[in-house]
């Protein structure tokens, strides 16, 4: 059955599903169109609609599904700069509506799934645009030897000089001429102005934002900062006004009392060594109450995956979860050196932490939803398909020779080719990176207000990369039949709550679970949907991982899983089984282990068939065999924001 992007956007479920979930067998079987309800049950408060004249064509009251990327580079970084990109804000938004750019080893790029609905530039305020006006040799920041140093033209070298700019930055010894405020001020001019030419609002939404991208000792600590609309601060809050999120939040604070409305994205949690979700503050403070409403007011969301690997979880903090071990980068930012601290790098733990220490607070710091960003620095949003992967910075690593994918010196095997040290982190990084990750958000409409506000009431969801459509409810009124509904997701916002959203144990029985994916027609089958369970115990975390719906009409197994489906994918051509997996899951599910004294979080996790990594591809075109020490496949996947559950009084 082939489906309209509209009639997939707003997920009228539109297939026939088998599924199978926790013993309850569910199959439904329903028309391309909504049909009306005959009793139609009353539209959520949480969608009520703006005035009328304030809609846009695509309004929805059941809300869209809409995709883009909060984490961009351009030529305004520097970073991004001294590795020849060029593009800039304007060229980021030519490029995510599915136009072509240059990239920066000089060949055109382009997306080749569609265009996206929105995005965010979000490039270093650190000194933003300096390096790129640093190139005007008529400036004086051009006659400065770091800037030299930085505009040469060997590879290496240019990395030795921005490590020298940033320990300069960091014990404040950079040349003046790099601190002048203009050059800060015309940066961030110039992403306000590109942002407000691009926006369409109900067609392409545009968002300001910037990077705060603080790494004490190397641990990485940075945030994108992303704001509702056109009113912001004059300069943006970054590192060198202060390391310590703690106070990038209290600026946002300030902010809001200005009528400047943001929020912050933290990102790359992998590579915090245990500092992003640590169980004290930055400053050594044990963390109090009102520590952790301050977090949870500006920093709503987390990006769970990126170019720079995946933060849900590790499989040393994960030992039942056999899909665990997915994109892991297990080393610093840019730095050789390993994470040894995985309690406090990844989400899920961060999510448990979260709980107990609602426990002993009175509030969470880590009741964050999830979103999913690029990280990109080619100034190219969305860059994340596997089939159609250019790395990440400029022509650092724009060829498969430089990210290893293929044998080196035109070589047409691996032969004499040493192996990595096990001991030692990748090397170059490029090989631990994976093509990841885009943002959805269900809206009512593609404006910066609707977006913005789905991302505060945490109605996002995070993919590796395809453009899989997930949603997940909760609630007590949710019939075990609503699978079968033409007016399911009307019911399930009116009968429970949305991801992000909070629900209220009762004394009674378990509430339901309703869930739904839907594949990318230009990616892979669905294999399964599962349910990752979070909780504590007298402090401990525990988790569980539960799949709740098989593709090829499986069943749950007795051990919780479910079987293989025998999906191959053909490592010699990179084509996948076919006639393997489902076109989508439509299901209810209620948790066996329900205890209505325990607060705990759910998410929904749907996993494809397996298909090439982006590694496997390079080789293929290149006719030579994939590098052996890099994985050949890989098993795309999409995560929905936790539901959580408060207990009974």
């Amino acid at each position: 059955m082939r489906l309209s992007r509209q009639s997939v956007r707003t997920w009228v479920p539109a297939v026939l599903v088998g599924a199978v979930v926790a013993g309850t067998a569910v199959a439904a079987a329903v028309s391309t169109a909504e049909k009306p309800a005959a009793k139609p049950a009353p539209k959520p408060a949480a969608a009520a609609a703006p005035a009328a004249a304030q809609r846009t064509s695509g309004y929805n009251p059941d809300r869209n599904a809409y995709f883009g990327d909060l984490h961009v580079h351009t030529a305004l970084s520097n970073d991004a700069y001294i590795f020849n990109v060029r593009m800039m804000p304007d060229d980021a938004y030519r490029f995510a509506r599915g136009e072509a750019i240059g990239h920066a080893s000089g060949y055109q790029i382009r997306l080749a799934g569609g265009p996206l609905d929105f995005v965010a530039v979000t490039d270093h305020a650190e000194y933003i645009s300096a390096v790129r006006e640093g190139a005007d040799p008529s400036t004086p920041l051009s006659k400065t030897d770091l800037m030299k140093q930085l505009l040469q033209s060997d590879p290496a070298g240019i990395g030795r000089a921005f490590a020298t700019m940033v320990e300069a930055r960091a014990n404040g010894t950079l040349p003046k001429e790099f601190t002048d405020p203009g050059i800060v001020s015309r940066g961030w001019t110039e992403i306000q102005r590109s942002a407000a030419r691009n926006n369409q609002p109900g067609k392409f939404t545009t968002f300001v934002g910037y990077e705060y991208t603080s790494a004490p000792d190397g641990r990485n600590l940075h945030r994108n900062v992303i704001f509702k609309s056109e009113k912001v601060p004059a300069l943006p809050f970054s590192n060198t006004d202060s390391r310590d999120p703690e106070d990038l939040w209290r600026a946002m604070d300030g902010w809001r009392a200005k009528g400047v409305e943001a929020l912050a994205i933290p990102h790359n949690a992998n590579g915090s060594d245990g500092l992003m979700f640590d169980a004290v503050r930055l400053n050594g403070q044990p963390m109090t109450k009102g520590y952790a409403e301050l977090r949870m007011r500006n920093e709503p969301l987390v990006e769970i995956t990126q170019i720079k690997g995946t933060s849900e979880t590790h499989p040393s903090l994960s030992l039942n979860d056999e899909f665990s071990n997915f994109e892991i980068m297990e080393t610093y930012i840019g730095r050789p050196i390993k994470v040894t601290k995985f309690q406090g790098s990844y989400v899920r733990r961060a999510l448990e932490d979260g709980l107990g220490h609602r426990e002993k607070l009175g509030a969470n710091p880590y009741k964050m939803g999830f979103a999913g960003g690029s990280d990109t620095h080619n100034a190219a949003p969305g860059s994340v398909e596997e089939p159609n992967y250019f790395s990440k910075t400029g022509k650092n690593d724009g060829t498969p020779e430089l990210r290893t994918s293929v044998p080196p010196n035109g070589a047409k095997t691996w032969d004499g080719v040493k192996a990595p040290d096990p001991k030692e982190p990748a090397r170059p990084p490029s090989q631990a990176w994976g093509a990841s990750g885009l943002t959805g958000v269900w809206a009512e409409e593609n404006t910066r207000e609707a977006l913005y506000a789905a991302m505060r009431r945490k109605e996002t969801f995070a993919t590796s990369g395809p453009r899989i459509r997930v949603r997940f409810f909760a609630g007590y009124g949710i019939p075990a039949d609503l699978a079968g509904r033409a007016d399911a997701v009307r019911q399930a916002y009116a009968r429970g709550v949305p991801m992000g959203g909070d629900l209220r144990a009762t004394a009674g029985g378990a509430p339901r679970f309703y869930l739904m994916a839907v594949r990318d027609p230009n990616s892979g089958y669905l294999q399964r949907a599962q349910i990752v369970k979070g909780w504590s115990e007298n402090g401990v975390p525990k988790e569980q991982v539960f799949d709740v719906a098989c593709s090829d009409g499986l069943k749950v197994g007795a051990n919780g899983r479910c079987p293989a489906n025998g999906a191959t994918v053909d490592l010699k051509t990179c084509q996948s089984d076919r006639f393997k997996g489902d076109v989508a899951f439509n299901a209810t599910w209620s948790d066996p282990t329900w205890n209505p004294k325990q607060r705990a979080f759910y998410y929904l996790r749907v996993i494809e068939n397996p298909s090439c990594r982006w590694s496997t591809w390079d080789a293929l075109r290149n006719g030579t065999p994939p590098n052996p020490w890099m994985a050949p496949t890989i098993m795309e996947r999409a995560w929905s924001s936790p539901i959580w559950i408060e207990p009974v009084a």
